[in-house]
């Protein structure tokens, strides 16, 4: 496989899993542990510019989104059941490596600590998307994956609307490219409940702070790396919008 990866451990399901969003269970949004519940405290002033609590937890965020997101299109990419998911699985590889790549280049500049592992919650979603297989595969895939980028996409917008700092600006442009078209390509497989969907991102489950941060990394650790795949010949810029009717 093309990057490191922790062993995901085996997954209980009680009975059969259904092709609806109420049989999974969504993050309220990738967590990190702050010092502060003020996510506009300056916590480092730098040559970039001041840098929040709010800054910090976004690259982490981005960081962390890809630890898992990217394995998951891998999946897709092997296993989707139609072109429109394995398309889906190509750009999700290619969207989150080049997202990874700005991550792991800022962060030292910025004295930010990457994780080298998804959220435990994160990494259940690997797993149970991994379970299944066929047309059941691409719903509970894409659906999981539709309500967690319909969940970041309104923090990439406040990000990019208050943080003074050039380094979090850049990538939360990058960011915002890559999700909206990370979140047409799922919508595009045809299989997403739109209704179930909106329930998911608006009313999240509570769940512990450890199910939604990132191990710490152990030091001397080497990074994790998302191998970048121009052979896949993928762009992720934001997408044409289509044309309204009339």
């Amino acid at each position: 496989m093309p990057i490191a990866r922790n062993t995901i451990g085996a997954l209980v399901v009680g009975g059969a899993l259904t092709a609806t969003l109420a049989a999974l269970v969504y993050p309220s949004m990738l967590g990190v542990q702050t010092t502060s519940s003020d996510p506009f405290r300056i916590i480092a002033n730098t040559q970039w510019g001041p840098l929040t609590e709010g800054d910090r937890d976004f690259v982490v965020k981005v960081r962390s989104a890809g630890l898992w997101e990217y394995p998951l299109g891998e999946l897709a990419l092997e296993k989707g059941s139609t072109a429109e998911m394995k398309e889906a699985g190509k750009h999700l590889i290619v969207g989150h490596a080049g997202l990874d790549e700005l991550c792991r280049k800022i962060a030292p500049m910025l004295n930010i600590t990457l994780p080298n592992q998804a959220t435990p919650q994160q990494q259940q979603f690997v797993a149970t998307s991994a379970a299944q297989s066929g047309r059941q595969f691409d719903s509970t895939s894409a659906n999981i994956m539709r309500v967690t980028h319909g969940q970041i996409f309104p923090t990439i917008a406040k990000i990019r609307a208050s943080t003074t700092n050039t380094l979090v600006r850049q990538l939360a442009d990058l960011a915002n490219d890559t999700v909206l078209d990370h979140i047409t390509v799922l919508e595009n497989t045809g299989v997403v409940n739109f209704d179930q969907v909106n329930f998911q991102q608006t009313t999240p489950p509570k769940l512990p702070k450890d199910q939604l941060t990132p191990p710490a990394a152990q030091p001397g650790a080497p990074i994790v790396v998302l191998t970048p795949r121009p052979d896949l010949g993928i762009n992720t810029a934001s997408p044409t919008p289509t044309p309204s009717a009339g």
